[in-house]
């Protein structure tokens, strides 16, 4: 579990520094993140952070794939990390 507490961590911070950046390349008019790679950022863990990051410096506030398709990602994450927990530890 310690080991996976970690990983969130270090995916997380992944995902808010790619959230900063792409913003700050976009508003420099410079080569950017795809959208496939921040996507795949959220879905490797990093969706709560980039979600509240994204709220928070307003960057791909405007795009749906944003705006509703990370907390699908962490709704299905989470509904899965419940499913796997039952599954192994059979308790609440």
């Amino acid at each position: 579990m310690k080991y996976f507490i970690i990983y969130l961590f270090i995916v997380s911070i992944i995902s808010v520094f790619g959230t900063i950046l792409d913003k700050y390349l976009a508003r420099h008019n410079m080569w950017r993140i795809s959208e496939k790679a921040l996507l795949i950022f959220a879905i490797f863990g990093g969706g709560i952070s980039m979600y509240i990051t994204m709220r928070i410096i307003h960057h791909k506030t405007r795009k749906n794939k944003f705006m509703f398709g990370i907390p699908a990602i962490v709704l299905l994450e989470i509904g899965l990390a419940a499913i796997i927990y039952f599954n192994f530890f059979g308790k609440f």
